[in-house]
């Protein structure tokens, strides 16, 4: 089997969105601990360990909404490697315990590099954050408890696209919380959620007819695109709070460019009466997250 049906099983285009927080609270950290030998060790290694889990959860995605017939005509999003028999279901799983191995490695290495043998502490903690990272990737649509299929997906993307991945990686450079970051963690979670809500109001019907209970499918499409709304509008608020409450300079609010797009995204939304129309819209927030986080990510170095 080619290298380039992984690849694209691998959905290497939703790395940006994944990396977001590692860029917030690495560069949040620069200023005090760019000196430190381990500084682009540890960020490197939070790098790949993130690449790892957004594989692990691509490919866990793939497996469990195509074992489970999610993944079928009625999807309008591209189609999967199970449900076009690129790969079968028993070589993804092959894949899925390969990737899980090797990020649960990758993980062990950037603790040690972070804590070193003198916090155990510390390191025990982000072992058993690890096992419950790589363990939340792939319960979301995989084996009958899947969380993706109860409507607790947006919680969990929330909790590790944003808190845990912006304040856990400032904590393996500072070892210890700073309350302001909360801030920018909860803006990417939210926007974070903002994509996954989107793909989950694209596929509203079909998700209806597989039995896959979204919060979408849950609360309706009009309360949906409400919902949408706020935690966009919330996540660009606390931006403004976070620069605000940092004193920022007038040129430190070079990253509210990010949100030209996000104001033309949720005008779109409002608009929409097509769910086929949000698709392109997925990539458009997810980018614009990735814009946020990489020009507050520049200003914090300022």
């Amino acid at each position: 089997m080619s290298a380039k049906i992984w690849l694209e099983a691998a959905r290497l285009r939703t790395l940006p969105l994944s990396i977001s927080g590692i860029l917030v609270g690495s560069f949040y950290a620069y200023k005090h601990y760019s000196d430190n030998s381990n500084y682009w060790v540890i960020f490197g290694l939070a790098f790949l360990t993130t690449l790892g889990l957004q594989v692990l959860s691509n490919f866990a995605n793939d497996y469990g909404d195509g074992v489970k017939g999610t993944d079928n005509k009625d999807r309008i999003g591209p189609q999967r490697a199970i449900q076009s028999g690129a790969i079968t279901p028993e070589q993804m799983k092959k894949g899925i315990i390969i990737v899980s191995v090797a990020t649960l490695i990758i993980a062990i290495t950037l603790i040690y590099a972070s804590f070193g043998s003198d916090n155990f502490g510390f390191s025990l903690f982000f072992f058993v954050l690890g096992l419950a990272a790589i363990t939340a990737a792939i319960k979301y649509t995989v084996g009958k408890s899947a969380y993706g299929y109860r409507g607790l997906g947006d919680l969990f993307v929330f909790i590790f696209f944003g808190l845990v991945s912006v304040l856990g990686t400032n904590f393996l450079f500072a070892q210890a919380l700073d309350i302001k970051l909360f801030l920018p963690a909860i803006s990417v979670g939210l926007l974070s959620v903002a994509v996954l809500n989107l793909n989950n109001m694209r596929d509203r019907e079909s998700d209806i007819k597989s039995g896959k209970n979204t919060l979408v499918v849950k609360i309706g499409a009009q309360n949906a695109k409400r919902y949408h709304i706020g935690i966009v509008l919330i996540a660009m608020l606390l931006g403004f709070v976070f620069a605000i409450w940092s004193d920022f300079e007038w040129k430190q609010y070079l990253f509210v460019l990010a949100y030209i797009p996000l104001l033309k995204h949720l005008k779109t939304v409002i608009d929409n009466k097509d769910p086929k129309a949000l698709d392109p819209e997925l990539k458009k927030v997810a980018l614009s997250t990735f814009l946020f986080s990489v020009l507050l990510s520049i200003v914090l170095t300022f």
